[in-house]
C-alpha cells in the first residue's frame, strides 16, 4: 500500500496519543508531529512545580518527545520542531517555521490533526508580563520559563491569586504551604463561592481547607486590573470592581483560555477562535462538506478543556481516521456530556473535586492527584498507553 501523509499539528496528551495509534494499528501511515517544543510538559502538575522546586525533578515533568517515538522507522515517522503558521485547504499543505530558523517550509497532508491545544494570560504573560506556565509555551523554552517563575513565587511575600476555579485553588494550596507565614495569599472568586463548577458541597469542602491554611477568600467580585508600580518596588496594585485596591508582589491570573488558532483558516473558527467540528471531531468546509481535517482537544469547541477529555477525543479521532484511510471500520462519535469528573488538591494533605456526582473525601484526592499530581503517569501519557 501507498504511504498515507498524516499531519499532526501539537503532542500534547491528544496529538501524541493518535500519533502512536496511527503507527501501530496503520500500516501505511507516515505520521509527521510538529510541536513548538521538544519537550512534553506535564502541566497538569503545574501549581506545584511552579510553586516547590523541590517537589520534582525536571526531568519528571519535562519530557523528551523524540524519546518516545525511537522505536518507530524514519520512514513512518518524523518530528519537525518548529511552529506552524498557515493551513493551505486546496494543496493541503501546511506552513511550518522550524526552530532556529527564519524560513518556512510546506509539509504536505492526506489526513490533518489539529491539535494545537490553549494557552492562558498567565502563561503568556498577557496581564503582568510574568509567565506562570500553567500550559505549554508554545515555544523551545519552558524548563527556562519554569525556573523564572519559581523564583518569582519565592521572593513574593503578598500575593494574589485572580480566579478560583481549580488551577486557581491549587495554587492557593501549595502556596500556603511553601510560603506558610512568610507570605499572605488572597484569593478572588468572581462567583458566590470558591470552584463554582462543583456541587456546593465541593466548594464547602474546598474553602474549609482553604482557610485552614489562612487563605483570605474574597468572593462574588471581580479583578478588573493590575497595574506594576513605578517606584522600582516591583509591586503591584490589583484594582477589583468594587472600588477597593490591593497591593500585591505577585498577581497571578488563573482564568481564561486561549485558543492557539493563530495559523488555521478562519472559516474554521467560531467566533472566540475554537476550531468547529462535528459529532465525529471532524472539520466542515464553509460549503459543509467534510475535510480530511480533524480538531481534537483543548483547540476545539467543546468547552471541557481537560486531559482526560482530550484523550477520549483522541481515540475517536483516531478510529475515524483509521477508517478514512481503510476504508473500513466502525466510526465512532464523541459526546462530552455535563457530568463533571475532577479533583482538586488544596496542597499535599488532601483537596475536594466531583467524582459521578459525589464530593470525594479529602484523603481520596490526596491519592488520586494530591501526592504526586499524577506525574509518575507522564511518560505513560507520551508513549500514548494512557
Amino acid at each position: 500500500m501507498a504511504p498515507v501523509n498524516v499531519l499532526i499539528v501539537g503532542a500534547g496528551a491528544a496529538g501524541v496519543s493518535i500519533a502512536h495509534s496511527l503507527l501501530q494499528e496503520v500500516p501505511n501511515a507516515k505520521v509527521v508531529l510538529v510541536n513548538p517544543s521538544q519537550t512534553f510538559y506535564w502541566n497538569i502538575a503545574s501549581p506545584r512545580i511552579v510553586v516547590k522546586p523541590k517537589a520534582f525533578k525536571p526531568e519528571q515533568y519535562l519530557l523528551p518527545i523524540k524519546n518516545a517515538f525511537t522505536q518507530y522507522s524514519a520512514e513512518s515517522f518524523e518530528f519537525v520542531a518548529g511552529t506552524a503558521t498557515a493551513i493551505d485547504v486546496a494543496t493541503k499543505t501546511v506552513s511550518v517555521t522550524p526552530n532556529g530558523s527564519a524560513d518556512s517550509k510546506s509539509l504536505p497532508y492526506d489526513h490533518l490533526v489539529i491539535a494545537s491545544g490553549s494557552t492562558t494570560p498567565s502563561t503568556t504573560g498577557a496581564v503582568t508580563g510574568i509567565s506562570i506556565p500553567f500550559k505549554p509555551s508554545n515555544r523551545d523554552d519552558i524548563k527556562e520559563i519554569v525556573e523564572a517563575a519559581q523564583q518569582q513565587i519565592a521572593n513574593a511575600k503578598k500575593i494574589v491569586i485572580g480566579g478560583a476555579g481549580p488551577i486557581g485553588v491549587e495554587l492557593a494550596g501549595e502556596l500556603a504551604e511553601e510560603l506558610g507565614s512568610k507570605a499572605t495569599i488572597t484569593l478572588i472568586s468572581s462567583a458566590d463561592r470558591v470552584l463554582p463548577m462543583l456541587k456546593p458541597s465541593g466548594s464547602s469542602a474546598g474553602e474549609k481547607l482553604l482557610k485552614q491554611k489562612k487563605i483570605k477568600i474574597i468572593t462574588s467580585t471581580k479583578v478588573t486590573g493590575a497595574e506594576a508600580s513605578t517606584d522600582g518596588t516591583k509591586s503591584w496594585t490589583v484594582s477589583l470592581d468594587n472600588g477597593k485596591k490591593l497591593p500585591a508582589d505577585l498577581y497571578i491570573p488563573t482564568t481564561g483560555s486561549i485558543p492557539n488558532s493563530g495559523f488555521i483558516p478562519t472559516e474554521f473558527l467560531d467566533k472566540d477562535g475554537w476550531v468547529k467540528v462535528n459529532n465525529e471531531l471532524r472539520v466542515q468546509s464553509s460549503g459543509g462538506s467534510a475535510l480530511p481535517i480533524y480538531a481534537v482537544g483543548d483547540i476545539n469547541t467543546n468547552t471541557m478543556r481537560l486531559t482526560y477529555k482530550a484523550t477520549e477525543q483522541a481515540k475517536v479521532a483516531f478510529a475515524n481516521i483509521k477508517a478514512d484511510i481503510l476504508g473500513q471500520g466502525e466510526r465512532k462519535s464523541y459526546e462530552q456530556g455535563d457530568s463533571i469528573m475532577m479533583v482538586v488538591p488544596v496542597g499535599e494533605s488532601g483537596g475536594t473535586g466531583q467524582v459521578f456526582g459525589i464530593t470525594p473525601f479529602g484523603f481520596i484526592v490526596k491519592f488520586a492527584k494530591g501526592r504526586d499530581y499524577l506525574v509518575p503517569k507522564a511518560p505513560q501519557y507520551l508513549a500514548g498507553k494512557a
